[in-house]
């Protein structure tokens, strides 16, 4: 029986060498083409969370996040309860599929008015 071996030669190995990442070329750019794109483009701003800031003398919105919160927090409650809502569906759905699988008659549920 004989060895296989893959076919080939060392002159098709070669190791690249990396260059480490700089400061110098920020994320986004590549090459001289983009830093020279950056420079003639004055209106672009630097690739920070600086224009997020707001200045100190501002005053604070509460009123406008109070309501986002209250909003976020009702939107939760609703998800939930409709989660809970579909698990239940779900349980009461396979429990009623397995009684009729089992050959039962009486699986449908009757309800009675309560007085």
């Amino acid at each position: 029986m004989k060895i296989q071996q893959p076919i080939g030669s060392e002159e098709e190995h070669r190791v690249l060498k990396f260059r480490p990442r700089t400061l110098a070329h920020p994320p986004g750019h590549r090459g001289d083409l983009g830093d020279q794109a950056s420079q003639n483009d004055p209106q672009q701003e630097p690739n920070d969370l600086s224009r997020y800031e707001r200045d100190r003398n501002e005053p604070d919105d509460f009123r406008r996040r109070m309501l986002a919160n209250v909003a976020a927090f009702a939107f939760t409650v609703a998800l939930t309860a409709i989660g809970i809502w579909l698990a239940m569906s779900i349980a009461d759905l396979r429990n009623t599929q397995d009684c009729v699988l089992m050959g039962r008659r009486d699986c449908a549920r009757i309800s009675t008015p309560h007085f």
